[in-house]
């Protein structure tokens, strides 16, 4: 059995292209507002390290970066069978913005994986001007987990705790740590 600090049970929904897009270190931040169901509260970070549940669900090319655009057809071919998750990758988070200016959000475009009309809806969600980024350090996990997709994983929703822990250790960063660190330190300067 594997040690209960090594393994993860929290896990956050984000779109298949984009958790592709931050493995091959295209991007490492998300820009976040909240699922559906997370209407009073919003988008919040709840944990420092997550796993990376990739969905497909609202998911709209015209909300995607242009240069991820080409991805996406390879990021579907890579979809699990129906009724199960392929889980790859554990985050941990390394920066945390809540950005309440729009126009800030256009010098970090490199960095998040989405389109400029994709940002802006995010930012006046419900009526609320603003967004969360978030930057991560992305690992792949030894060996890929599969696991059955039940219901109260589904839907709109940004975190979910998986029934079962997934073991982290041995987990290794997708970029290396001074890359990292630039590129943290870039978007530091630019959100504060």
């Amino acid at each position: 059995m594997a040690n209960p600090s090594l393994t993860e049970r929290t896990a956050l929904k984000e779109w298949s292209v984009l958790v592709d897009a931050t493995v091959r270190g295209d991007v490492i931040a998300i820009v976040r507002k909240g699922g559906i169901r997370e209407q009073r509260a919003g988008f919040a970070v709840r944990h420092e390290r997550f796993l990376f549940y990739p969905t497909f669900f609202h998911e709209k090319v015209n909300e995607l970066a242009a240069q991820l655009v080409p991805r996406l057809e390879e990021s579907h071919a890579r979809r699990p069978d129906p009724g199960t998750v392929r889980i790859e990758y554990v985050a941990d988070v390394v920066g945390t913005w809540a950005v309440t200016d729009l126009e800030t959000l256009r010098s970090i475009g490199a960095e998040h994986g989405l389109a400029w009309n994709a940002v802006e809806s995010r930012f006046y969600y419900k009526n609320t001007h603003g967004v969360h980024v978030v930057a991560l350090r992305v690992s792949r996990l030894p060996a890929a987990a599969i696991i059955p997709e039940i219901n109260r994983y589904q839907g709109c929703v940004s975190w979910v705790e998986l029934d079962d822990g997934i073991d982290v250790s041995g987990a290794i960063p997708v970029l290396d740590e001074a890359t990292m660190a630039m590129r943290v330190a870039a978007l530091r300067n630019t959100l504060g």
